[in-house]
């Protein structure tokens, strides 16, 4: 997992990357992004909180998003 900064570098580099965040941070991944002069760029969404989710359900929440993940690192 990489942070918005990360993401970008690796991206100017031609190294496919993704941020995964929580809802709770999705305006300040936006802002960033933005910021960065990627506006628009796509990251994987995951609700929040997690902390309080079993193993199961975290398992359940990073399967709905494998198909988004591969897509964004393939595009």
């Amino acid at each position: 997992m990489c942070s918005v900064h990360d993401t970008v570098e690796f991206e100017k580099r031609g190294i496919p990357a993704a941020v995964i965040i929580t809802e709770a941070f999705a305006r300040a991944a936006t802002f960033q992004f933005c910021s960065k002069g990627m506006e628009g760029h796509p990251y994987i969404e995951l609700p929040h909180p997690i902390s309080n989710l079993t193993a199961g359900q975290i398992r359940e929440v990073t399967l709905r998003q494998v198909e988004a993940l591969a897509r964004q690192l393939t595009a």
